[in-house]
């Protein structure tokens, strides 16, 4: 899939920097289709978290600033719109890092997901329990407070606040982060059943890349602020290059090694 054609999410020629001098992204593309799960793939630093920031629109909050390109979601021009109003489109963002409220309750923490929205209650009710169902987990830790419960317990419930505002397209920044093997079976399992089940859309930025193309439907590999493949997830996880430079082993850059097999 070509960005812009045929694409739920678009990034086309995307460029960013920090602080009006560093560049971050050098002409990057995606295109995320309707209903399927996307990887971005790529090592720290290749920019993944800057471009998951361009395409929220939150760049400006760190210092940062798309200079050149275009980004469009369902149509819509996400440089031009708030964080606010993505949200309330659909477009909700799961930053790195597990940000919850701890001394919140875990349920606590995931209504604020709804207010976004300016949901019900009944609307709320509905939604908690469709997360619960989704994470049992939480339904048992529902009234302790964020901070006492563990590392991927508060990974669910970041993205249990997220999926409280009703998102349609879902977006994910290292999930994976710092967690167990058996809990991150479990999250993207659940994420793979609502996907199915619901239709939701997903783009998850992940180092690992083993579990994301296990996943994902297809993939776009980033490195060094620049889109250097793309593909469907079954054909990227059978190449011998892809397995070397994310799963051990390389010596030589995934460019490299991308040019010499297209070569």
């Amino acid at each position: 899939m070509t960005a812009g054609q045929d694409s739920y999410l678009a990034a086309t020629r995307v460029e960013a920097v920090y602080n009006s001098a560093i560049a971050a992204l050098h002409g990057v593309n995606l295109a995320v289709g309707r209903g399927e799960i996307h990887a971005l793939l790529g090592s720290n630093g290749a920019g993944k978290t800057t471009l998951l920031r361009a395409i929220s629109n939150l760049l400006p909050a760190e210092r940062g600033a798309v200079t050149t390109g275009a980004i469009a979601f369902d149509g819509l021009d996400v440089l031009g719109s708030s964080p606010a109003a993505l949200v309330r489109r659909g477009l909700v963002s799961v930053l790195e890092g597990r940000h919850c409220f701890r001394s919140l309750s875990v349920e606590e923490n995931l209504l604020t997901g709804a207010l976004g929205r300016s949901s019900s209650r009944a609307e709320a009710r509905t939604d908690l329990e469709k997360v619960y169902a989704l994470f049992p987990r939480l339904a048992d830790k529902r009234r302790i407070a964020s901070g006492l419960i563990s590392g991927g317990e508060q990974q669910m419930t970041a993205i249990g606040r997220g999926l409280m505002s009703r998102p349609r397209l879902l977006i994910l920044d290292e999930p994976s982060m710092g967690l167990a093997p058996l809990v991150i079976r479990e999250i993207f399992e659940a994420l793979k059943r609502l996907n199915q089940t619901d239709g939701l859309s997903i783009l998850v930025a992940e180092q690992n890349s083993a579990v994301a193309l296990k996943y994902a439907d297809r993939a776009t590999v980033l490195e060094h602020g620049r889109s250097v493949l793309e593909g469907r997830a079954a054909d990227l996880r059978a190449r011998a290059d892809i397995k070397d430079f994310y799963l051990g082993g390389a010596d030589r850059s995934a460019h490299t090694l991308i040019k010499e097999t297209a070569a």
